[in-house]
């Protein structure tokens, strides 16, 4: 498989085009699957909101289940497949809100503002040497990454107590009268390597209320139906996040594994 694929979201795009077609070879008199894009380690999906619902939810069972049916046949994924999508939310003409069920298979929604000053002037005045690609640049293979990830699921403990935490703020948000429809359970569970990730790089082997805290906001947030006349999603998950997690800051979370 390739390990990078990009695909260029836009109206005239279809599902096909993502996942692959079934073509007839007249030499074979045979039916061959030409796989599409999506058959990749890393996809990223550029602009992904520039293009209908039914194109974007072809990318459903890919990233639920990590394959693409076609034609009633399965093609499994490779294990590291991951989707990243980028979409610009100040250009609303020809642009399709992303279905409920899509957003819930994407982890972390981040958003992007104008850089600063000195940063945008670094950027005009290195744009000659960004212009030439780095040579000798550390590299990491399929089998580290997915090495990396089966360690840091086994040696950074994650105690019932967080998980608790996060049933706990689940129902607060759910039950929040700014939210019209609450997060899934499915959230919940792609929450847990995701801290476990944090703690790491944060030089712990044990999840903490302050990998909760950091991380609930970009994970919940995009999740969310808000009620009529509530606008912030962020600061709505930031509130249902508190009580739970000073109730968590009490408890003892170290354990044995």
């Amino acid at each position: 498989l390739p390990g990078f694929r990009r695909i260029q979201f836009t109206p005239d795009l279809l599902p096909s085009d993502i996942t692959g077609v079934t073509v007839f070879e007249a030499d074979s008199n045979t039916f061959d699957f030409r796989r599409g894009p999506i058959f990749a380690h890393i996809v990223l999906g550029d602009e992904i909101n520039r293009t209908s619902p039914k194109v974007q939810s072809a990318m459903l069972e890919a990233m639920a289940e990590k394959q693409v049916t076609v034609d009633n046949v399965s093609h499994p994924l490779d294990d590291l497949f991951l989707v990243i999508a980028t979409q610009n939310p100040q250009d609303l003409a020809g642009t399709y809100p992303l279905p409920v069920a899509q957003l819930d298979r994407f982890l972390f929604k981040i958003k992007m503002d104008y850089i600063d000053r000195d940063a945008e002037i670094d950027v005009l005045n290195s744009r000659t040497q960004r212009q030439q690609a780095p040579e000798h640049l550390p590299r990491v293979t399929r089998e580290e990454v997915l090495g990396a990830r089966a360690a840091i699921a086994h040696q950074v403990a994650l105690s019932p107590l967080i998980n608790a935490c996060l049933v706990d703020i689940a129902r607060a948000i759910r039950s929040s009268p700014e939210v019209a429809q609450g997060i899934s359970t499915r959230s919940l569970v792609l929450m847990a390597p995701a801290m476990q990730a944090a703690a790491m790089m944060a030089g712990r082997d044990f999840v903490s209320e302050e990998d909760v805290a950091r991380l609930a906001p970009y994970v919940f947030a995009h999740r969310l139906s808000l009620a009529p006349g509530a606008h912030d999603a962020f600061s709505v998950v930031k509130n249902c996040v508190a009580g739970p997690v000073e109730a968590l800051s009490r408890a003892t979370l170290r354990g044995p594994r």
